[in-house]
């Protein structure tokens, strides 16, 4: 038996399954501070057996590095009840024997969505917007993990909202987070018509976001993912102006087409990857 966690800012995914990424059974629920969440976890997966491994993705800011000495533990963040909550700790204590790997919720989601490539980026656009890579079929972090939603996109014509994150105004998920359409345009995503101009304003930013990944680092394919990303057609408007940027310079775009796609998994390519992390 392997299990899987997805973290999100929202709900909390936890299934059992197998290392290809099948999801067996799964348990979705609000997700709420560390120990509640965890405790709801570990008590559903105790009613089902002991896992011989557990992959979590994990929203961020969060430790996973193994190098470090906080390895697993979530990093200073204004969500209340997760600041210095250790992950692997709460695993390791209610599962002593079971392999712990803890990735963050969109390098999870790369790994699900790769299809055999050594070369993918993954966008997720909701409550923020998050990016994950692997490179030459390794996922990629630092010394922490990528910030992708936190760099500044050139603006696009006409545009001066002032952007929602509190620490950077008009960073890129400050202009194009689901909470930065719901205060630009005083209604979800969900709920604004095709022809709005916010799916201009937004396929703007997210072609700039694309175009800084295949400059950087030269991936085959860009999956876009997220609640925000389900409009019709919103791939294709990101591609087009992906296209109109790049001017004929980058070889992945003649060589893979369509480019910008959405996750071939839907919304449980979280899950699965976490699943595929222990397989």
């Amino acid at each position: 038996m392997i299990a899987g966690i997805e973290m999100g800012g929202t709900k909390t995914v936890v299934a059992v399954g197998q290392g290809d990424g099948t999801v067996l059974e799964e348990h979705r629920f609000p997700t709420t501070g560390g120990e509640e969440t965890f405790s709801r976890a570990i008590e559903w997966l105790n009613e089902r057996g002991v896992p011989e491994g557990i992959g979590v993705g994990a929203f961020g800011p969060v430790s996973v590095n193994k190098t470090r000495a906080d390895y697993g533990r979530m990093l200073p963040t204004p969500k209340p009840g997760w600041a210095g909550f250790s992950i692997v700790g709460a695993l390791a204590s209610a599962f002593p024997l079971a392999r712990v790997e803890i990735e963050t919720d969109v390098n999870v989601a790369v790994l699900a969505e790769a299809d055999g490539r050594d070369d993918v980026a993954y966008i997720t656009i909701g409550t923020g917007i998050g990016g994950g890579v692997m490179a030459d079929g390794k996922l990629v972090h630092g010394a922490v993990h990528s910030e992708f939603g936190h760099w500044y996109p050139r603006r696009a014509p006409g545009d001066d909202f002032e952007g929602v994150c509190p620490f950077h105004g008009d960073c890129l998920e400050g202009l194009a987070s689901g909470p930065a359409m719901l205060k630009r345009w005083g209604r979800e995503a969900k709920d604004l018509s095709e022809g709005s101009q916010a799916w201009d304003f937004e396929s703007h930013y997210l072609a700039e976001a694309a175009v800084t990944l295949l400059a950087s680092v030269n991936p085959v394919k860009v999956v876009i993912g997220g609640g925000v990303s389900q409009a019709p057609g919103f791939h294709a408007m990101v591609e087009k102006k992906l296209r109109e940027r790049a001017k004929g310079y980058f070889v992945a775009l003649e060589e893979n087409s369509p480019f910008v796609v959405p996750p071939k998994h839907g919304q449980q390519a979280g899950i699965r990857g976490a699943l595929m992390l222990v397989g």
